[in-house]
Parts: structure tokens; sequence; C-alpha cells
């Protein structure tokens, strides 16, 4: 399969896995739309990507409807009935902790995502029956789907976080071993639990058999999260934040992600005008635009019913035309600042109706908790690492709330015409390869296909190296690098041309005469399909 496809009018999908993207083609075949393609692929991919996602993960979606209305579901899981500082102070534990039963603290929201969202594509013609949407990933689930080397890589460097953590050598090594790269593995508990739902609905992960099963393993292996807790969650829709930049309007998700950073690093840049690509400019721009952004966010965003105050301001021309004149446009402000990790993958999909879909599944970090619960197979995330357990802290832990997201789908509604869903994996990267693929698509005019494969940059860490520096790929010419250093960037030069460091990004565009076109990431194992 290819990463880039054009000049199709029917139906486009992409994904960091090829698999992924021809599930969504299919459905799209069938007479499926976009919102259907990517239930079909969000199920196939957490199938077929299991270090990057999984059901037991959250998940966002940004969909723009025919009639240009930019709709936003959120899917995040709130933290468990007895996810408390004590509990994990009479444990031990000073920290959250990353791996294991006390790692798996929050709901897993991402199948209530998917039920909302196609609920509400009902009134655009959504029709396949859920046995249909989810036959791909209950079939490679069964039959056994082939490891990525990313999964065979991670599963290698991971073993010593993982390989005592209740489920997971049953689930994902191979007689007590990381499996290789091409090797074959099933999951046949989570194909029966997929099939289940396929017969039973959605809803039943939640409040059916599914959750009850989930419930009592979480129980067993001495989790927080409670029956109640899944009886009682659900996704929601909100309003998502919005930026007019002289380009067009650019919608990114509302608390507790980080969309509101996305947002804000483009203001910022579009402030500096600066006039050409690929440039230290370019680079420094968007760099010094980051950190102003991260600072911002470190600040405001939390779970909704605790925010400090509204987040409208800060996307408003007066706020942003004062914020910029803090950017020295030759010399680097001071860093680090605090970090965050991630591991995810973003997906798009569109259809000949006008319908475009920007959605992002994760488990945070690579196999999440690592927990595996015996009887639904489901690998549960560890996203509630990321509460902190002072009580001073903007994300302190608590039952019922909802933990900081790195995860921010993104898409633009420009002047010309063109919808563009575009987003990134890999937690701080995720706001900086937005800008960057942005800025060289819609600013400086680069096909999708040069801009999603030029080479990017890093600030901080997403992968669980313990670096902060600016990490470059080797492809970006000597002078601009050279520059760089001079004006006081930590500057570390990668071996790899195309890195995983820098996350795995995508774009959909859909053209004002109906044609569209797609691009996913050289870096990973993705496609773009379309008919």
């Amino acid at each position: 399969m290819n990463l880039y496809a054009s000049g199709f009018r029917h139906g486009i999908a992409v994904a960091p896995h090829h698999v992924a993207a021809e599930a969504g083609r299919s459905i799209l075949a069938e007479g499926g739309n976009a919102v259907e393609a990517m239930v079909a692929m969000a199920a196939t991919i957490a199938v077929v990507y299991p270090h990057m996602n999984h059901i037991g993960g959250d998940g966002f979606w940004l969909v723009r409807e025919p009639s240009g209305r930019v709709r936003a579901f959120m899917a995040a899981g709130r933290a468990g009935a007895k996810a408390t500082p004590a509990h994990y102070h009479e444990h031990g534990y000073d920290l959250v902790p990353a791996r294991g039963a006390l790692a798996a603290l929050t709901v897993p929201g991402a199948i209530s995502g998917w039920a909302l969202a196609l609920e509400a594509a009902r009134s655009h013609g959504a029709r396949l029956p859920l046995d249909v949407l989810l036959d791909s990933a209950i079939r490679h689930a069964r039959e056994g789907y082939t490891v990525a080397k990313s999964q065979a890589r991670f599963s290698a460097e991971k073993l010593a976080d993982l390989k005592d953590v209740p489920g997971f050598a049953a689930t994902f090594l191979a007689d007590g071993k990381p499996p290789q790269a091409g090797a074959v593995l099933k999951q046949t508990a989570l194909a029966s639990t997929l099939d289940h739902l396929a017969r039973a609905g959605l809803d039943d992960f939640y409040r059916g058999d599914v959750g009850r099963e989930i419930a009592a393993d979480l129980d067993k292996i001495g989790s927080p999260v409670t029956r109640d807790d899944f009886e009682s969650h659900r996704a929601t829709a909100a309003e998502p934040l919005r930026i007019q930049l002289r380009s067009g309007a650019l919608y990114n998700t509302p608390p507790p992600t980080q969309g509101l950073a996305s947002l804000i690093i483009l203001g910022l840049f579009e402030r500096l005008d600066v006039k050409e690509a690929e440039t230290f400019d370019h680079v420094h721009g968007l760099v010094e635009a980051t950190k102003r952004a991260f600072s911002i966010r470190a600040r405001t965003v939390t779970d909704p019913d605790r925010a400090p105050g509204p987040l409208e301001p800060y996307l408003e021309s007066k706020f942003l035309d004062a914020e910029v004149l803090g950017i020295n446009k030759d010399k680097a402000a001071p860093w680090p600042t605090p970090k965050v990790k991630g591991d995810t993958i973003w997906m798009a999909a569109a259809d000949a109706s006008g319908l475009v879909v920007s959605y992002i599944q994760s488990l945070y970090w690579e196999f999440g908790s690592g927990c595996v619960l015996p009887s639904t197979g489901v690998l549960m995330q560890n996203r509630g690492a990321s509460f902190s357990l002072k009580p001073t802290s903007l994300n302190t832990l608590a039952p019922g709330r909802l933990p900081f997201h790195t995860l921010n789908p993104a898409l633009a509604v420009l002047n010309d015409g063109r919808v563009m869903a575009y987003g990134a994996m890999g937690g701080d990267g995720q706001p900086q390869t937005q800008a960057a693929l942005f800025t060289r698509h819609v600013l400086y005019r680069q096909p999708l296909d040069v801009a999603v494969d030029r080479p990017r940059w890093l600030l901080g860490r997403t992968w669980g190296a313990p670096k902060t520096n600016l990490q470059i790929e080797p492809r970006f010419e000597d002078q601009v690098i050279d520059r760089l250093i001079s004006a006081g960037h930590d500057v570390e030069v990668l071996a790899e041309p195309y890195s995983d460091t820098m996350g795995h990004a995508g774009a959909v565009v859909r053209h004002p005469d109906g044609t569209l076109e797609g691009m996913h990431d050289p870096r990973a194992d993705g496609g773009a399909a379309g008919l």
C-alpha cells in the first residue's frame, strides 16, 4: 500500500498501519461514511498496533460535517473510585506508577467514543452494522496479525518493565521472549470480546457482560477502577477550540487535551511573519512558539471541571499579539520545562459527502499499563500516570477526575475551500509535528507528501528517552543546524534520517472540487487508501 494517495472522490483513509487504512477503505467501498470507516480503522489498529493503542485506551474525535459544522467527541476515562493519593501512598508510592495494576487507574474511553460518533453519524447516512465495522479487527485478532518492526523493538526495549505485569507475557511475548518483526501473534480473547460487542452493542463494554468481566479482572489484579466506574462512564460532545488565522480556521480538542498548545503555536508563528520554509527562522520560530505554548499549557490545561479559567482568551488576537513579543527571533529562550511522553496513533478519513474525520487513540506509554485482562483481552492504558499525588498540582489525582491528555487531533477549514484533517503521535511532539506539517503544506505550499516527508525536530522527549534537548533529523542543511546552535539551542542531530523519535504524522485534504488526497508518515508502517 502507498503512503500517499490522491485523485479520489468517493473516500480516503490514512493510518499508521496499512491494514487499518485498508479496513477504512473497505468500509467506504461498502457504502459506509467516514465515521464508520474510522470505527473500523480504530478497532483494527487496536489489534495490529497494540504497542501504540488498544481498546483499553482513550480517543478523541474532530468531525467536520457537510454543513461546515465541526464537532468534538471526547472519549476520556476518569480515575477510578479507589484512585486516591492516600491509596498510592499506602502502597509506598510518591508518584503514580507507570506499569502494573496501579497504573491501570482510569476507565478506557475509546469505545464510548466510537459509539457516540456513530450515533452522531446516523444523520449523515451511517447504516452499516457493527459486525461489518468490526470484521477486520475480529479477523486479525483471531487469525493472527504480523508484528510490526516498531512493536518488536518496543517489546524488547521495555521487556524489563512489562514481562511480569499481569497478562502481558501471555499475550505479547513468544515463549517468554519479545516477538521478532514479521512474527504472527493472535489475541483470541480480544477477538471474542469484539465479536460479542458486534452482536450486543458497544455499550456492553461498560454496562453489560463485557463490562462485568473487565471489572472483575481489574478487581483481581488490584486496580482502583470498579464496576460502578464503568457503568457511570459516558463519552461527551464538546465545542472544539478554534483559532482564526490568515489562512483559515483551525480547530482542536478542548481540555483535558493539549489542543490549546497546538493552536497557540500556530497563532504565534503566524505573527513572526517567516517568509521561507526549511530555514533557521522557520525552525527557530516554531521551537520558540512551542516553549511559550507549553508554558501556558502547564498553567491552564486540566480536567475541565476544575479549570482555572476560560481558554478562549489565549486564542484571541489581543493575547497572541502581546505574547509573540516575548519571542527573540535570534536567540533561544531558556529550556527545559516539565515534559510528558506518550505513544499514540492518529488517523483520518473523508468521504464524498464532505464528512472529514481527524481521530486519535492511545494507551499513553507504549503498551500502556501492560496489564492484559484475561477474560476480555483488553490491554489497559496508563493514562493516569499523568496525575500528580501532590495536593497543590493542577492535575492532582482524585476519584472521578480526568487526567491530562497529550492527545489532540487537528482540523483546518481553509479560506480557499480545502478541509484538512491532520495530526501526529508522540506526547510533546504532537503539537510540534502538527505545526511543522501545517506550516509546510498550508503556509509554504509544499505538496502534501513532501510536507509529511520533510525532516522534523523535537523539543523535549516523547518516546521515554530522558532527553530535553532539541533533537533534529540530519536532513536539514548544515547552515540551519549551525545557526540553531549559535542561537543557543541545545541541538542533537540524530543518526537516523527518518527517526521514530519524531513520531508519526499524516493528513487528509478535501479539495473544493471534491477530490481527496492523503499521506501517512514514512516513519511508520502506515498507508493511504482511497476510492
